[in-house]
């Protein structure tokens, strides 16, 4: 059984207080009271606007026209978000040498927005908040997206130095994991002695996979989320209050 808010947060404590390496692995969960809604629940973010496979972003001007577009009716959440307590808890253990990095599954650039390194910040399904072209990696800014969006009338632009297509730097369905990210946030689920896993229905794999790599590995594991997770049996801690609330000790 759960633990109350009080006890989780005693407990919590005890076992920042004597790890060396904490290395949080984060979910949609830690976001939502910033204001961006998750993925799958009721009211999620998939069904407002349905996920474009990656072999239809490549293979269609309309699967393409059509992402972008979703992307865009996305601004009134992204755009405005700001951390919550749980990243700006977070960015304060990693301040203080507690916390390496954090490996995440989000997309939003809040833990960078908290004041993490982004050289700290492993993003398990890239971010949102930035373009890229597929085939020469030229960064491009969202507002510059839109500007030739619009001016087009709905149509997703090329590269304008090879031509190649403009996608938001995430990981889309179909598309593979990204090569680095995933060697380095194996690193680090791999050095910690206390992995906490925040906001995570941890059924995304193989992002789902780093918390039972930290347990086989001999590090502490507390899972931090609403609803139950299939690896909740094998925690050492397992928290079902608020997010912001149950970190909220932590935030400097």
């Amino acid at each position: 059984m759960a633990p109350d808010l009080s006890t989780a947060r005693t407990r919590l404590g005890e076992l920042i207080a004597a790890a060396q390496r904490i290395v949080p692995f984060t979910g949609a969960g830690i976001s939502t009271e910033c204001g961006i809604p998750d993925f799958r629940s009721p009211g999620g973010l998939w069904t407002r606007n349905a996920p474009v496979y990656f072999d239809e972003f490549i293979a269609s001007q309309a699967a393409r026209n059509e992402c972008w577009r979703g992307r865009f009716a996305l601004d009134s959440a992204f755009g405005t978000a700001r951390p919550g307590r749980g990243h700006h808890a977070l960015a304060a253990l990693w301040r203080e040498g507690k916390s390496p990095g954090v490996i995440t599954q989000n997309i939003d650039n809040l833990h960078q927005a908290s004041g993490i390194d982004d050289s700290c910040v492993i993003e398990l399904h890239g971010n949102t908040t930035y373009a890229l072209c597929l085939d020469c990696d030229t960064r491009f800014e969202l507002d510059w997206v839109r500007e030739q969006f619009d001016a087009s009338g709905g149509e997703a632009p090329a590269c304008p130095r090879c031509h190649g297509f403009i996608k938001s730097a995430t990981v889309s369905f179909g598309q593979a994991m990204p090569v680095e990210a995933m060697r380095r946030a194996e690193q680090l689920t791999l050095s910690a002695d206390l992995f906490v896993a925040i906001g995570s229905s941890l059924v995304v794999w193989p992002a789902a996979g780093f918390p039972l790599m930290a347990q086989q590995n001999g590090a502490r594991l507390v899972i931090l989320n609403r609803d139950p997770t299939e690896f909740d049996a094998i925690a050492d801690l397992v928290i079902r209050h608020d997010i912001g609330d149950v970190l909220a000790p932590w935030v400097e």
